[in-house]
Order: C-alpha cells, then sequence, then structure tokens
C-alpha cells in the first residue's frame, strides 16, 4: 500500500518536472528570439541557476502543502485552492531568491518569471482537472445503473461529499439518486446533479415511487434524540437507513477523525451525544511505564490494555484467570503492535497471594488497574462466597503487592452497584472501595473509579436483546419501570486512564454517565433498529425483577460532598474513609463467614457478615417500594419525552 502510494506521488511529480521544464525551455526560447541580439546572449550557468531557483522553490513548496498527498481524480476544490496558493508562494519566493543573487546575472524579470509561473500553474491544473473529468465519465458507465439507488438525507458538505464519493468510486455499489433536505434555499434546486426534495409528510411516498433502496443519513454534529426520530422516520419507506457518521466506539482512535457508512447501532439512539474525550496529559504519563492489568482479558480490561497499548509503555503485563480472553487480546495487540510492544501474559487467580506476589515482584510494575472481579449480580447473589474470595480478598491481595513491592500507582475499576448496595456483588464492590481507600498513609497512590454498566461488555444486557431478537423474540426484561447508566467501552475506559493520571492518595473517581436511560426504551430501540416493530413483530415481556436487583441505580452516595476536576466528566468523592484497623476488622469478618459457608450451597451467612461490615447495605425490597421518590427515577420520567416511544 506504501509501496503504491509512493509510485503514485513520485510518477505525479515527475511529470510535473517534465511541464516546467518545457515551460522554462519554452519561455526562454522565444525570449531569445524576440530579443536583441545585443541582450541575448545569456551563460548556460545562468539560464540553469534561475531555472533551478525557480524549480526549486515551485516544488518544495508543493510538498511542504502536501499537494502530492491528494488522489486527484477525488479531489475537491480546497485541493485546486492549495496548489494554487503554493505555487503563488514558491514564485513569489523564487523571484526574491534571484534578486538576493543579482550578481550572478540572472536570467528574466519579474513579469516574465510571474508568467512562467502562472503558466506552470494553469498546465499542472488543467492536466488534473481533465484527469479527474475522465476518470468519472469512465466510471459512469452501463453497471452504474445496476448499482443500488440510494437517497442522501442531508443537502450540506457532509452529504455532497458522499454523494460525489458514491458516485465517482469505482467501488461504489451505491448510485446516488437524490437529496432531502429541509433548507427553503435548496429545495428544488441540484446538487451534483441530484435534485433536493423537501423533507416533509409527503417524502415517503415521493421515495417509494424511486428507484431507491437505501436511505443514507449525511448530517453532522447529529445526536441521539435526532438520530433515534430519523431512523423511525425513514423506516416508514420500507428502504434500509444507515448512517454516515464517524465510527462510534473510536473515540480516541486515528480511523475516528474519518467519516464512514454504517448501521445505526443502539450507541448512536443512548438519548444523548457521545462524550468527547480530552488528552490531559495521558500519552505522556503513561509512556514509557511497566503497567499491570488485572483482569486483563475481560470486557473493561482489555480495552485498557488497548488504550496503555496507544501509548507505547514499557511494558504490558495481562492477567487473567480465564486463559481464552488472555490469548485474545494477547494475538489482537501483537498482531497490531509486533514487537513494538513488549506484552507479557500471565494466567492466575488474584485469589492466590502468593502468586500475585511473585508476579508483581517478577516484574516490579508502576502502575496496576485491578479490573478483576466478578460482576454477574443474579450468580454471586446465590454464589456470594466467591463474590467475597475473588472480590474482595482478590483486591486485598493485589493492593498488599502493591504496597510490598512499590507500585506507583493501583487503580481499582469499582461500579454503581456499589453505592447503596442491594446485592452481594454491589456489596463486595463497595468492600474493595474500602480496602483501596482506607490507605490513604502509604507510599502507593490508591484510587478508584466508579461507573455504570458498559454496553456490549460481557453478560450486559445488550447481547441479550440481541440474541432474543435473533430467536423472534419476546424480549425479556425484569420489570418496565427500571433505569441504568449506559456508557460506551472507550469511553469508560479512557475516564479511567485519565482519573488514575489524576490519582493522588485515596480519592473515589465517579463518572458522569449522562442520564440515566430506561431499559424498556433501550428493547425498543434495539428492536426498531433490527428492522421490527415493538409489540407488533416482536413482543417486549415483564419476568420480574432478579435476586438482589433494584429498579435504579446510583452513581453517588447522597451525603458526601462532590468535587470537581479539570474534566468535567470526572468528580471524587470525598466521602470519609475507614481506617485500616476498621477494614481489617471487616474482614475478619468475611473470613469467619466464607470458613462458615464452605459446605452451604446457599449465600444466607454471606448476607448476614456483609450486612454487618457495610453499612449502606440494604434488602432490595426496601430500596425498591421507594424507588418512584428516588432522584434518578424522577428524573428518567419527566425526560422521557426525549428518549424513543
Amino acid at each position: 500500500m506504501f509501496k503504491s502510494s509512493f509510485i503514485r506521488r513520485a510518477t505525479l511529480a515527475l511529470l510535473d518536472l517534465l511541464c516546467f521544464v518545457a515551460i522554462f525551455f519554452a519561455s526562454f526560447v522565444i525570449s531569445e528570439y524576440f530579443s536583441e541580439s545585443s541582450v541575448r546572449l545569456y551563460s548556460a550557468t545562468s539560464y540553469l541557476l534561475t531555472g533551478s531557483i525557480f524549480g526549486g522553490t515551485l516544488f518544495l513548496c508543493r510538498l511542504i502543502t502536501s499537494v502530492y498527498t491528494n488522489v486527484w481524480r477525488y479531489a475537491n476544490s480546497k485541493a485546486y485552492i492549495t496548489m494554487v496558493f503554493s505555487d503563488a508562494v514558491g514564485g513569489v519566493a523564487a523571484i526574491i531568491i534571484s534578486h538576493a543573487l543579482d550578481g550572478y546575472s540572472l536570467y528574466m524579470g519579474v513579469w516574465q518569471s510571474l508568467s512562467i509561473v502562472a503558466v506552470f500553474c494553469l498546465v499542472t491544473l488543467t492536466l488534473r482537472f481533465g484527469y479527474q473529468q475522465f476518470y468519472r465519465h469512465f466510471n459512469l458507465n452501463l453497471d452504474y445503473l445496476n448499482k443500488i439507488g440510494v437517497a442522501i438525507v442531508g443537502a450540506g458538505q457532509v452529504g455532497t461529499l458522499l454523494a460525489e464519493e458514491l458516485k465517482y468510486n469505482v467501488n461504489s455499489h451505491y448510485r446516488p439518486i437524490c437529496f432531502i433536505d429541509k433548507r427553503a434555499d435548496k429545495i428544488g434546486g441540484k446538487i451534483s446533479d441530484l435534485k433536493v426534495y423537501k423533507e416533509d409528510a409527503n417524502i415517503i411516498s415521493k421515495i417509494k415511487d424511486l428507484p431507491v433502496q437505501e436511505i443514507f443519513i449525511a448530517l453532522p454534529n447529529i445526536d441521539g434524540k435526532t438520530a433515534s426520530e430519523l431512523l423511525e422516520f425513514y423506516s416508514q419507506t420500507g428502504c434500509k437507513v444507515k448512517l454516515y457518521d464517524f465510527p462510534i466506539n473510536q473515540v480516541e482512535d486515528e480511523e475516528s477523525s474519518k467519516r464512514v457508512l454504517r448501521d445505526f447501532k443502539i450507541e448512536d439512539l443512548l438519548f444523548r451525544n457521545a462524550l468527547k474525550i480530552r488528552d490531559s496529559g495521558m500519552d505522556k504519563y503513561y509512556r514509557g511505564k511497566t503497567i499491570l492489568v488485572t483482569g486483563g482479558g475481560g470486557s473493561i480490561g482489555s480495552e485498557i490494555c488497548r488504550q496503555i497499548a496507544k501509548r507505547r509503555p514499557k511494558k504490558l503485563i495481562i492477567l487473567d484467570i480465564y486463559e481464552n480472553n488472555a490469548y485474545d487480546i494477547q494475538q489482537e495487540l501483537a498482531r497490531r503492535y509486533k514487537d513494538k510492544l513488549d506484552l507479557a501474559v500471565e494466567i492466575a487467580s488474584v485469589r492466590e497471594c502468593e502468586r500475585i506476589d511473585a508476579i508483581v515482584d517478577y516484574y516490579r510494575p508502576q502502575i496496576i488497574f485491578h479490573a478483576a472481579a466478578h460482576k454477574h449480580v443474579p450468580l454471586m447473589e446465590h454464589s456470594g462466597c466467591e463474590a467475597i474470595k475473588n472480590n474482595v480478598f482478590g483486591t486485598y491481595n493485589v493492593a498488599n503487592a502493591a504496597e510490598k513491592y512499590g507500585v506507583e500507582k493501583f487503580i481499582l475499576i469499582s461500579t454503581d452497584k456499589a453505592v447503596n448496595p442491594t446485592n452481594i456483588m454491589g456489596a463486595s464492590k463497595r468492600l474493595c472501595e474500602m480496602v483501596v481507600q482506607c490507605r490513604t498513609d502509604s507510599d502507593t497512590s490508591f484510587a478508584c473509579v466508579r461507573f455504570g454498566n458498559v454496553l456490549g461488555s460481557n453478560g450486559s444486557v445488550i447481547p441479550l436483546f440481541r440474541s432474543q431478537i435473533e430467536k423472534g423474540g419476546p424480549v425479556t426484561i425484569t420489570d418496565k419501570r427500571i433505569i441504568r447508566y449506559f456508557m460506551t467501552i472507550p469511553e469508560a475506559t479512557q475516564l479511567v486512564m485519565e482519573a488514575g493520571f489524576m490519582a493522588g492518595s485515596g480519592e473515589l473517581f465517579v463518572l458522569d454517565m449522562g442520564k440515566p436511560v430506561k431499559i424498556l426504551d433501550l428493547a425498543e430501540s434495539m428492536i426498531r433498529l433490527s428492522g421490527y416493530t415493538p409489540y407488533k413483530d416482536i413482543d417486549i415481556v415483564e419476568v420480574g425483577l432478579r435476586p438482589g436487583e433494584k429498579l435504579y441505580e446510583e452513581l453517588l452516595i447522597k451525603t458526601e460532598v462532590l468535587d470537581k476536576t479539570d474534566n468535567n466528566l470526572i468528580f471524587i468523592e470525598r466521602d470519609r474513609p475507614f481506617t485500616r484497623k476498621e477494614v481489617e476488622d471487616k474482614l475478619v469478618i468475611l473470613k469467619n463467614a466464607v470458613a462458615d459457608s464452605k459446605t452451604a450451597i446457599c449465600s444466607c451467612i454471606i448476607k448476614k457478615a456483609m450486612k454487618a461490615v457495610v453499612p449502606t447495605y440494604h434488602d432490595p425490597e426496601e430500596v425498591n417500594c421507594k424507588a418512584d421518590e428516588s432522584e434518578e427515577m424522577k428524573t428518567t420520567n419527566e425526560a422521557g419525552e426525549t428518549v424513543n416511544s
């Protein structure tokens, strides 16, 4: 690919050079022919030096302004204007240099110099424009009529560029039929030889009369509410509706700067704009460091590994108990970075204190991201003993190893379910926060980052709904009133990394998850995305809350103070941490409960111990009966008109 691009640029530059030599030589011949013999004689040295100065400055300016990086068969007006500007600057620079070297009796006066530059620019522009038109005409063949007809919603710059690409790209499978827009000054006119129709109630029947099979939404800065409305509106045509936008899950990827044609995703319909992550020095902070990620094969852990790998660490260590997940992310990173990333994988359980000690001692990481945890609420409600051993004592083991071997920072990944928990999993994560927060006197900086549900993560509701829709339904939800906070995996992990960058000691960072979303709205949107009508094609059935589940989640403990950070998406909860002694006493109670539960199948003993050590732990019935009075539920109900119906 690189070799082909280099050959194309070199060939174009060589053709331009031949044009310049021909024009310069023609100018010399003409001026010599019409000049008097007494002033006609110029030395070969003067002639060659003048040509070298003009050729050198013109081509240098074209290189600086990236003229030769353009693919001219797709070039727009900006590319042509850039070339004119480049040649103008190069010509002026050449004249200045020529006059500065006047002692060498350089060839040509100012007007003749400007004429040569103008002719050179005009000739090369004409050649490029002619090539572009020939290419377009050549590719508008009979096969063009057999391509898929599309209507483009949005007759602005974004839509126009898309139409040009579809019309003249030989690899395109589409042919644009028309534009659709709301602006009165465009309706009825033509843009790129395509008629612009008005977006109103009649456009649905109009599209059905046109040879349109698909509809592309090409609008700048489209938000979730608009995207949802447009999808529902244009789905009435029976055409497939696609979005011409940036990749949804690449908030910091180099590819995210380029729009792509893609299907709608549930992230597009989240009733809010995607969070914009700013880089506040993270690259510099993480570069050159040895970093360990526990649970590195999981949904969050693997994305943290991807984000770290981009920042060129000295070494990245992936630790996970599940070898298949660890293998997958290892192979992905190895393929992408090859020998540019020093990568190690350790299969280990955070429950095993000696094993964790050995790993931390061997690699001596400077930063640890602790993402290893059991997170499935109903399963942990039944197997509470495992949640305690893995989540609480696993965190305790890794935190102790971090202190013992001089780790600079330890970042715990927590959850909104740790706030006023109603289940063992949430209570166990609250205990993890206590284990970390009590170490304010440590040389290691400890911090927690708390956020809500992550779209598409393992065990989340999105894969479940998708599977149920593929099977024809019904889609099952536990309660039609239930609400949750959502964030994409890249959004969450980058905010986690920024919080880690900002962490001092003992902070509990809370990520702004936007507004909570009704799971019912989420289910309805996913059904529409799949081309079906909720309750008509696929039903939605309420099956009742699961053990330990509450109707809403909270990100903050209401009685505590919330501080701002430099990032308006990250806050610090300043609750009073427990002392080490208090936390150790709690752990003793849990150790005894785990010992007493060795032969027990249910989690009764664990629940009793949890209520003794987590003051905010309540039975779900206590919380759910007052759910409608909560701020989260009121906010969601008041904003009901802003979500999909």
